[in-house]
C-alpha cells in the first residue's frame, strides 16, 4: 500500500476525545500585536507564502486588462462558452433545491458518469471509488501535493511546465528537479534516458504534463512505457495532468497513463473540464488514482473546501453525458486554427516556431531575447497583443513567448499580423 496519513487509522480506533495537560495561557506574539506597517513581508505571513513566486502571466494581463485594443492571448482559455446543456443543467440544480454540502469525494452519479466516461473515451475500467471529484483541476493538483508529499521529497517535473504545477509542488515541501524539453527534429523533444537519471534517491514523484502548456508537446506511448516502468520498479509515483488530452491533433485523444497502467500501480491522472469542455469559471475536476487514497483524499478535501458545489457538478454530469459534440467542434476548430501561427510566424526572421502536438498554445523562440517579461510588455504597449512572458514557464522558458490561438480566426489572424510586422521590424532595427 503506498505511503498515506497514519494518523487517520489511528483516529478511528479512538472511542473518547483526546485529551491532554492543560496548558497556560500563551504568550502574546508580537508578530500579531505589532502594528502591520511595522512588519515586513515575512514577518506577516509564513514562509510558505513570502516564498511564493509571483505569477509574471498576471503581471503582463494586468497591464493589459480593460484596454479595448488588446487582444489578450496571455491566459489559458479560449473564447467560446460553455455548453448549453451545463448552463442548464446548473440552472435546473439550482431551482431543484440543489444548494447545499456535497459528498467529499463528489457525487455518486457525477463519479459514475465519469466511470462511463473513461469506458466509453479511453476503453479503461476506472472504479467509481477510484475518481475523486475536486472544484477545479487546480485543486485537484494541490491535494495530490498534500497527499503524496512530505517536506524535502524531490518531485521531477518536465519544462518549460505551467508554474502553477512547481509552485504547488513547492508549497507542499517538495525539493522540485526541472527536466528539460529540447527542439529536434522539428518537435519539442524528450530525453527518457536523461529524465530517469533525474529519478534519484528520495524521488517521491514524477510529474508528466501531456499534452503540455506551454509547449504543446505530447508524449509517445513509448516514452510513457518507460517511464511507467522506471517508476514501477523503483516504487516512484507518477502524477499525469491530462487536462488537454482530449485536445490533440489527429487522434481522438493523446497518449495518457491510465490506458497504460494497471488499478494499483502508483499512478494518479488529474484531469478537469475547463479545457475540452470549456468550463473554465465553473471550477470543476477530478482526481483518478489507486482506491487506497480514496479516504486521505476525501479527508483533505473536507479540511479545504468540503466539496464541489452540486449545481457545478450537476453541469458536470451534463458535459460528459451529452457534451461529446461540444468536445468535438472545439477539437475541428482548433485544428483550422493552429496551422495560422505557424503561417504568420514560421518565416519571420529571428523567430523559431514548433508546431505544437497538442492543447492550443504557440511557444515560439525569439532570437536574442533575455528578457521575456520586457519583451511581452513592450508588444503590449506598441502592438496591443497580451502574450506570456516564456520566464513564467521556469527557467527552460525563458527566450520564449506563448500565445493561445483559441481565438474567433479573425481576431487570432490580426494579432499574428501584428506580430509579424513586430518582429519583422525588429529584425530589421525598427
Amino acid at each position: 500500500m503506498p505511503r498515506g496519513f497514519p494518523f487517520w487509522a489511528i483516529l478511528s480506533s479512538l472511542s473518547g476525545p483526546i485529551r491532554g495537560p492543560r496548558l497556560p495561557p500563551p504568550e502574546p506574539n508580537p508578530r500579531r500585536t505589532a502594528p502591520v506597517f511595522e512588519l515586513s513581508a515575512r514577518g506577516m505571513t509564513s514562509r510558505r507564502a513570502a516564498d511564493l513566486a509571483p505569477s509574471l502571466i498576471r503581471d503582463i494581463a494586468n497591464a493589459g486588462i480593460g484596454r479595448r485594443d488588446v487582444i489578450p492571448l496571455w491566459f489559458g482559455e479560449g473564447c467560446w462558452p460553455s455548453p448549453d446543456i451545463a448552463v442548464e443543467a446548473a440552472r435546473r440544480a439550482l431551482a431543484d433545491g440543489d444548494h447545499f454540502y456535497q459528498p467529499n469525494s463528489g457525487k455518486t452519479e457525477l463519479r459514475e458518469e465519469l466511470s462511463a466516461y473513461h469506458r466509453r473515451i479511453y476503453d479503461v475500467e476506472i472504479d467509481p471509488r477510484r475518481i475523486t471529484v475536486t472544484a477545479s483541476g487546480m485543486q485537484a493538483l494541490a491535494l495530490v501535493a498534500q497527499a503524496l508529499i512530505d517536506p524535502g521529497d524531490r518531485a521531477v517535473i518536465i519544462g518549460p511546465v505551467w508554474p502553477n504545477i512547481r509552485e504547488t509542488l513547492r508549497i507542499s515541501g517538495a525539493f522540485v528537479i526541472e527536466h528539460a524539453l529540447r527542439p529536434a527534429s522539428g518537435r519539442w523533444s524528450l530525453d527518457v534516458g536523461r529524465l530517469i537519471d533525474d529519478i534519484g534517491e528520495n524521488t517521491r514523484l514524477v510529474f508528466i504534463n501531456s499534452p503540455a502548456n506551454p509547449t504543446g508537446w505530447t508524449a509517445t506511448p513509448d516514452e510513457l512505457d518507460a517511464v511507467i516502468e522506471h517508476c514501477r520498479r523503483n516504487k516512484v509515483w507518477l502524477v499525469a495532468d491530462d487536462a488537454y488530452s482530449r485536445l490533440c491533433y489527429g487522434r481522438r485523444y493523446a497518449p495518457c497513463a491510465l490506458t497504460r497502467t494497471e488499478p494499483d500501480d502508483l499512478v494518479i491522472s488529474v484531469s478537469t473540464f475547463s479545457k475540452a469542455w470549456s468550463m473554465t469559471g465553473w471550477r470543476l475536476g477530478w482526481i483518478t488514482a489507486p482506491a487506497e487514497l480514496e479516504a486521505p483524499l476525501a479527508m483533505l478535501t473536507e479540511y479545504n473546501i468540503a466539496g464541489a458545489p452540486g449545481f457545478v457538478q450537476a453541469a458536470g454530469i451534463a458535459a460528459l453525458r451529452d457534451g461529446e459534440p461540444d468536445v468535438a467542434l472545439l477539437q475541428q476548430r482548433l485544428a483550422a486554427l493552429r496551422p495560422l501561427a505557424g503561417e504568420h510566424l514560421a518565416g519571420v526572421p529571428g523567430v523559431r516556431y514548433l508546431e505544437p502536438e497538442g492543447a492550443f498554445y504557440s511557444f515560439f523562440g525569439v532570437d536574442g531575447m533575455t528578457d521575456s517579461v520586457a519583451t511581452a510588455k513592450h508588444i503590449l504597449a506598441t502592438c496591443g497583443v497580451g502574450l506570456a512572458p516564456g520566464r513564467a514557464f521556469g527557467p527552460h522558458g525563458e527566450g520564449h513567448l506563448r500565445l493561445c490561438f483559441a481565438q474567433p480566426p479573425e481576431t487570432l489572424t490580426t494579432a499574428l499580423e501584428r506580430l509579424a510586422d513586430y518582429f519583422d521590424a525588429t529584425a530589421a532595427g525598427g
